[in-house]
């Protein structure tokens, strides 16, 4: 068995890194002067494989990054990935030497963190997240002293600062207010910062900052689900001024083929009955590989020889049942597409998370691990 067939043999994830290097170049074009990208890598590249997608950022001259854990940061380390790697969330006490030992920056997530990073004892490299209005991680903007004060911790080397703007994908009149006030805010703080004599690198574009609010500008623009050529949803898609080309598929191998005869029920619970005589297929994945169970029983589909295969009954752990009656020359061995292109027909992350009722970003992050990630389209 070739490695190539191994790596496509249950269900896998196929990567088209010609898609990934156009959508950086495009990215790169809307850039503001100054401006990097620091691609978010987070949630195994929004369920891509961050090594794989980091690798490549990597020749392509890429050099920050972000991700969500500690663990994440440093499995990039250990696959060799070159450049500043800031952890946007959480690391425990307990695992604050993989910051020095792994040359990682973290993020203070307010002042009493920032206390307990420097009583680590070790200089620790670390960006300070400010709360301009969206009420997550940060310290308040308009706490200047408890800000300054972190500047001046003995063992914190602070190399950054930076925002969210939290409604910066929505076009209403409203939301454009409050980005802007965000916007506002934090420049003032950026100029007081200044002025105590500190010049670290500011940021605060995401993907929707950088398409909707480039004048925003900063270090950084930390690039997460538009990297992939997705956004959150189809209408957001339609308003982007870029042409983003998405880079995964998803697919999985057709099981077997068998009659169902009319009457005679299929999967869990015999939900689905069949009025008619059917050809059905078992297709070997299912939720424990991040399909949503809830596209079960019609609701979604999927295509083998460019026909579409209908998901019948309850979409199971590992593996689901489709109709296959109208598709032509069906056999073991084939491949059934979840996302992704057969013929001129296409399954887009944006039709299953409609269906499922989400947004694609949380339908592709919880792509599972079992899902071998290639290179090899």
């Amino acid at each position: 068995m070739t490695e190539a067939s191994f790596e496509k043999g249950r269900a896998w994830i196929e990567l088209n890194m010609d898609n990934l290097r156009h959508n950086v170049e495009s990215l790169r074009a809307l850039l503001p002067n100054g401006c990097e990208l620091m691609p978010a890598v987070k949630a195994d590249a929004y369920g891509h494989g961050a090594v794989l997608i980091a690798q490549e950022l990597n020749k392509l001259g890429v050099q920050a990054f972000c991700v969500a854990t500690v663990d994440e940061a440093v499995e990039l380390r250990q696959c060799g990935i070159q450049g500043e790697i800031l952890i946007l969330g959480y690391t425990h006490p307990g695992q604050f030497d993989f910051l020095t030992r792994y040359g990682l920056t973290q993020t203070v997530v307010d002042f009493e963190y920032a206390k307990l990073l420097s009583d680590f004892g070790k200089p620790v490299r670390v960006h300070i997240a400010v709360d301009t209005g969206m009420h997550r991680l940060g310290e308040r903007c308009e706490d200047f002293d408890r800000i300054l004060s972190m500047f001046r911790m003995k063992n914190l080397n602070v190399t950054g600062i930076f925002t969210h703007l939290c409604v910066g994908d929505s076009g209403k009149a409203e939301d454009k207010a409050f980005t802007a006030k965000q916007g506002a805010s934090f420049r003032r703080l950026i100029d007081q910062v200044h002025q105590w004599g500190y010049a670290p690198k500011a940021h605060s574009l995401s993907s929707y900052g950088l398409l909707n609010y480039p004048e925003y500008g900063g270090a950084y623009a930390r690039i997460g689900i538009a990297l992939y050529g997705v956004l959150s949803n189809q209408e957001d898609l339609e308003r982007c001024p870029l042409n983003l080309l998405p880079v995964l598929s998803v697919k999985a191998r057709v099981v077997l083929i068998k009659d169902l005869f009319a009457g005679e029920g299929a999967g869990y619970g015999l939900e689905y009955v069949a009025e008619h005589d059917r050809k059905i297929a078992v297709v070997s994945i299912g939720y424990a590989d991040g399909i949503p169970r809830s596209l079960s029983c019609g609701h979604s589909k999927v295509l083998i020889n460019g026909g579409e295969a209908p998901i019948i009954g309850r979409i199971c752990m590992d593996q689901m049942i489709v109709d296959v009656t109208d598709v032509a020359n069906v056999s073991s061995g084939d491949t059934a597409v979840i996302i992704g292109k057969s013929g001129d027909r296409e399954i887009t992350a944006y039709d299953l998370a409609k269906e499922a009722g989400t947004i694609t970003n949380e339908l592709l992050s919880r792509l599972g691990s079992r899902l071998v990630r290639t290179d090899k389209v």
